[in-house]
């Protein structure tokens, strides 16, 4: 392959993310700030409730970091060459990923979300590229879970799920 595609991150999409981060923020803050508020027949501790929204302030708090980096990212989202499938589309983006160590892709669906499982022959190598304690041990339980530490949403991307699916098996059956 001599071209490279290059899909770019939708900014729409980051801005979408952006606001249910930014309104779960919010909601987390108002629960651990006053949890009686938000007792029901589910959750009727008002400590856990309160334990619920600052666990939900932090983890959202890091997703709006990300999502307002991502916003001003200028590089592309998904990289097809020659050499592989450079991903830049979430935190846990392994880089390049080399034609010859994919083995294989799997489409998974959890809940309404779809992506695509990138199997390795050494899944071991893109683990070490995970950029801190919190993105290695995602890729970890990734590799545990769907049995590789790669993963690929289009959910950041100008593009959809069927176009992303068909493109990188089409892109990996010239490249094998």
């Amino acid at each position: 392959m001599s071209d490279k595609i290059e899909i770019q991150l939708s900014k729409k999409k980051a801005i979408v993310a952006l606001i249910g981060a930014g309104l779960f923020i919010i909601v987390g803050y108002l629960g651990a700030q006053k949890p009686e508020d938000f007792v029901s027949p589910i959750f009727r501790n008002p400590e856990i409730i309160r334990i619920i929204g600052i666990v939900g302030v932090i983890f959202f708090s890091l997703c709006l970091i990300f999502i307002v980096r991502k916003l001003f990212d200028n590089k592309p989202g998904l990289v097809i060459d020659e050499n592989g499938i450079t991903d830049n589309t979430n935190a846990t983006s392994m880089g390049l990923i080399e034609w010859n160590d994919i083995t294989m892709v799997e489409k998974k669906k959890v809940m309404s979300t779809k992506f695509l499982i990138i199997h390795t022959n050494n899944p071991e190598k893109y683990i070490q590229r995970a950029k801190n304690f919190i993105s290695k041990r995602a890729v970890e339980m990734s590799c545990k879970t769907y049995g590789s530490p790669i993963s690929i949403t289009p959910n950041s991307l100008k593009m959809n799920f069927e176009d992303l699916e068909a493109l990188i098996t089409v892109e990996l059956k010239k490249n094998k």
